[in-house]
């Protein structure tokens, strides 16, 4: 099984060695990562770089699961490593951006946000907290988006992986990535109970 740290090894590989920090495949082990767990959670056929239709456009999304012709599930991946205290607020607005977009069109998406966010250098904001706090406070507010509440913009489940890449790809702090795919993994099976046998 592939694992985190195998994720932020490739992620630092492609970016700081390669120095080749906009690859569209930067973030592809992570990826399979998310596509060997889901299917360990009996959501198999998930795939990587999957054409998700939305209400203002269609986007290809990292992760995601198909079923009888929809897009039910869909993961997104982001990497920050540079210019923090210039793109936090951008990524923030782009979050929300992204799921809205998709879940106007399709309210019954399940949807995953994974950050993977260098924290080494990084400047403190100006009432002296971390970026990445701000950043996760964020997020936190805009996680765990389930019925009778559908509201656009939200995710179901997300986690920001803290890592320090300033001499190697060290892991930093990392939220329980087992819980992440385990909410997904339930949400999906309970929005398709023709795909799977849910209890009760």
């Amino acid at each position: 099984m592939i694992s985190l740290q195998d994720a932020v090894d490739d992620l630092y590989r492609i970016a700081e060695v390669e120095q080749k920090r906009q690859s569209p495949n930067r973030l592809g082990v992570l990826a399979d990562m998310c596509v060997e767990q889901l299917a360990a959670r009996g959501i198999l056929g998930a795939t990587r770089e999957l054409t998700v239709p939305g209400i203002g456009r269609s986007k290809t999304w990292d992760v995601g699961w198909p079923s009888d012709g929809r897009v039910r599930m869909g993961i997104s991946l982001k990497s920050l490593l540079r210019n923090i205290a210039g793109t936090v607020p951008n990524r923030i607005d782009d979050l929300t951006g992204e799921m809205a977009n998709v879940q106007l069109l399709s309210p019954e998406i399940a949807t995953g946000y994974v950050m993977i966010f260098d924290t080494a250098g990084s400047s403190l904001r100006k009432d002296g907290t971390r970026w990445v706090d701000f950043f996760r406070a964020a997020l936190d507010r805009l996680s765990g988006r389930d019925a009778p509440a559908w509201a656009a913009g939200m995710v179901e489940a997300s986690a920001i992986v803290e890592v320090d890449f300033s001499e190697e790809p060290r892991i930093v702090a990392a939220p329980d990535m087992t819980e992440f795919f385990d909410l997904l993994a339930r949400c999906v099976k309970h929005r398709n109970p023709h795909r799977f046998r849910v209890p009760g």
